[in-house]
């Protein structure tokens, strides 16, 4: 009885918060953060929602109402009336994610579970991140550091997010997802924009400026810089995690007959604190090329290369750490054959190059690798009806500790039951590559090799069933809803060394399944007021296969939680609303389930944004983050957790 009353006051608590959200959004209304080019909800319906074009899930251009795969998409104007400054803030607003913040700098983002263990050492490594197409992955062990991606929000066109395997097209990484950051065209940023903003956690400034160089060519160019305050830990120490980053880039884009040519680039540095006396320095610089022609009515041509370097090292003289250098090339041929084919085809090769300077408790051996990644792909989209579609899909990837090639294949099909309604279904295959952590990395407690990479590493497969729906169900209400059952092999463990006992050493000793459901709705409930929500669950049943250390069952030893420690359910409910033509409220709900292991007790958390349109060049907008409560853990530790902290943020924008 006792758990019910606490259960009743908790909801009767949020229907309150709530009621009080959607007043104060009464009193409100939304504003275009760049008049010339966001429009309001009025204009923006939910039919061009639907059609706004998306590229992640085919690599051509396609309306996301025809896209067969669970892809939701962060819309520019999404992201504006969020409020949201850092790209992990901004992936909240994807249902189909799972984002937790662990400090100050650092997040936990998965897609479908398996969001590794940090103090297992398996690390979240099953999702590929690209901005503007360039991975922005490290090799070092696949996953994302999140304190290194940084995009100006006013220069977002839109972020695609995919949840489902996207290796056929994407390759390495693309297990459980993928997310496709798209930034603007200089065309369409020229002018300028300054920033400044301040708060309790943080502050910050950024400029931008775009210019027309000629007819064809345009050009922009920005600058930004952020302090951000430490976190504290549930004894209420400091977490020693604060950090202050600069960042400058450029953009442009050459526009002529059939031709397109971009070229841009970044380059970036931060310090940020740790615990104890020596602190880390970050940085890194990046350079990218993409060339596209159009050869006929039917048939395009695009060229990619890209370069980049990231460094993270200690700032003393020691300069403990790594630097990895990334080469990429991509070619891709997309053309229709006869009236039912339409097939894209393509290659490329990344080298990777690391340098490690190696600490006495954690090195890598070899201290320096080049390891490539080759490929070859192709898919064809093949009408077999006017309204009947099968996509038939192969990548050959090279494993890059070997010259073998693992395929990739894809099957999809999508029925277009209505102009408004479509169902598809797909089943495929991914794998997560062999890294230098899975191989090189040794540890050590004093003298002793306590664990070390295994050289007999194999890559990590998946193969996914799933199946969906999207559609427009009335003229006020759009739904997406996709089920899938994931298969899972070879997953990264912590065996025994055998005879010897010690090291322990990484190896595949795990299987098992998951299964959920997600799904999101949007309805506009009049030509100033929209709604939008998501609901997904997940069910993980992994186990050790027999002869594998953790088949033993042994007090203390990491049981099956070291894939990750998932919430089992997640939701959210976001409210924009547009009353009158200078001022705007916006407010998003979330609710996370607990963590299993180790326990994250489930939370409720509000994230709400103000604006005011003072005139068609000059804003200010107030934003308020984790409301509900002063301080919270998204994910716990089993030491000593870090607590999320209620913030506030005030930002004037300037046009020109």
């Amino acid at each position: 009885m006792a758990a019910i009353r606490t259960s009743h006051a908790r909801v009767t608590a949020l229907a309150r918060i709530t009621a009080i959200t959607i007043g104060l959004a009464s009193a409100t209304t939304a504003f275009a953060a760049d008049a010339n080019t966001v429009r309001s909800l009025k204009k923006l319906s939910l039919d061009e929602l639907l059609n706004v074009e998306v590229t992640s899930v085919s690599k051509t251009a396609e309306p996301l109402s025809n896209a067969p795969a669970a892809i939701y998409v962060i819309t520019r104007d999404d992201v504006i009336r969020s409020g949201a400054s850092s790209i992990p803030e901004m992936l909240r607003l994807a249902p189909n994610l799972q984002v937790a913040q662990t400090g100050a700098s650092s997040y936990v983002i998965t897609a479908r579970g398996l969001s590794g263990n940090v103090e297992n050492q398996n690390l979240p490594n099953k999702l590929l991140v690209l901005i503007d197409g360039r991975s922005v992955y490290t090799p070092l062990y696949s996953g994302v550091y999140w304190d290194m991606q940084e995009v100006m929000p006013e220069d977002i066109e839109r972020i695609e997010v995919i949840s489902g395997p996207g290796a056929t097209l994407w390759g390495a990484n693309a297990v459980n997802g993928v997310i496709n950051i798209i930034t603007r065209k200089s065309t369409d940023t020229l002018g300028g924009v300054l920033r400044l903003g301040g708060g309790n956690l943080e502050k910050s400034a950024s400029a931008r400026y775009g210019a027309r160089l000629s007819e064809a060519t345009t050009f922009r160019a920005y600058a930004e810089a952020l302090n951000r305050d430490a976190f504290e830990h549930a004894s209420g120490l400091s977490a020693d995690d604060g950090w202050r980053k600069s960042q400058a880039g450029f953009r442009m884009d050459r526009t002529q007959a059939d031709d397109t040519l971009t070229f841009q680039g970044d380059i970036y540095h931060a310090n940020e604190d740790q615990p104890g006396p020596i602190d880390q320095a970050i940085g890194g610089h990046n350079l990218l090329t993409r060339w596209q022609r159009q050869l006929s009515g039917s048939s395009r041509f695009e060229a990619q290369a890209y370069y980049d370097e990231t460094e993270r090292l200690t700032d003393d003289d020691a300069r403990i750490g790594f630097v990895m250098q990334t080469y990429d090339l991509q070619l891709q041929h997309s053309f229709t054959l006869g009236s039912r084919n339409e097939i894209v085809w393509g290659a490329g090769d990344r080298v990777n190059r690391h340098r490690i300077t190696n600490a006495d408790a954690l090195l890598f051996s070899p201290a320096r690798r080049t390891l490539h990644l080759a490929n070859i792909f192709a898919q064809d989209t093949i009408d077999l009806s006017a309204t009947l579609k099968l996509i038939l899909g192969m990548k050959f990837e090279q494993d890059p500790y070997s010259s073998d090639f693992s395929p990739l294949p894809s099957v999809r099909l999508s029925w277009s039951v209505t102009d408004k309604a479509l169902l598809w279904s797909a089943v495929s295959r991914a794998v997560r590559s062999p890294t230098p952590f899975d191989r090189d990395v040794v540890e050590k407690i004093g003298a002793l090799t306590f664990l070390t990479g295994n050289v007999d590493f194999t890559s990590e497969k998946v193969i996914a069933y799933e199946i969906g729906y999207r559609g427009q169900l009335t003229e006020q209400t759009s739904l997406s809803i996709s089920g899938f059952y994931h298969v899972y092999d070879d997953l990264r463990s912590i065996e025994f060394t055998p005879n010897t006992f010690l090291p322990l050493l990484w190896g595949n000793g795990m299987e098992g399944e998951t299964y959920g459901v997600e799904l999101w709705a949007t309805h506009q409930l009049n030509d100033w007021w929209r709604l939008t929500a998501g609901f997904n669950t997940l069910h993980e049943n992994l186990r050790f296969k027999n002869g594998t250390a953790g088949s033993l069952n042994l007090p203390g030893f990491p049981g099956v939680e070291q894939a990750g420690s998932d919430p089992p359910r997640q939701a959210s409910l976001r409210s924009s609303m547009n009353l009158m033509s200078d001022l705007t409220f916006d407010a998003d709900l979330r609710y996370i389930g607990t963590r299993p292991n180790p326990e994250t007790r489930h939370y409720y958390e509000l994230n709400a944004r103000v604006a005011w349109k003072l005139s068609d060049s000059l804003e200010l907008s107030l934003s308020g983050y984790n409301l509900l409560h002063a301080t919270h853990i998204e994910y716990a530790s089993l030491t000593d957790s870090i607590e999320v902290r209620r913030s506030v943020f005030g930002r004037v924008a300037w046009q020109f």
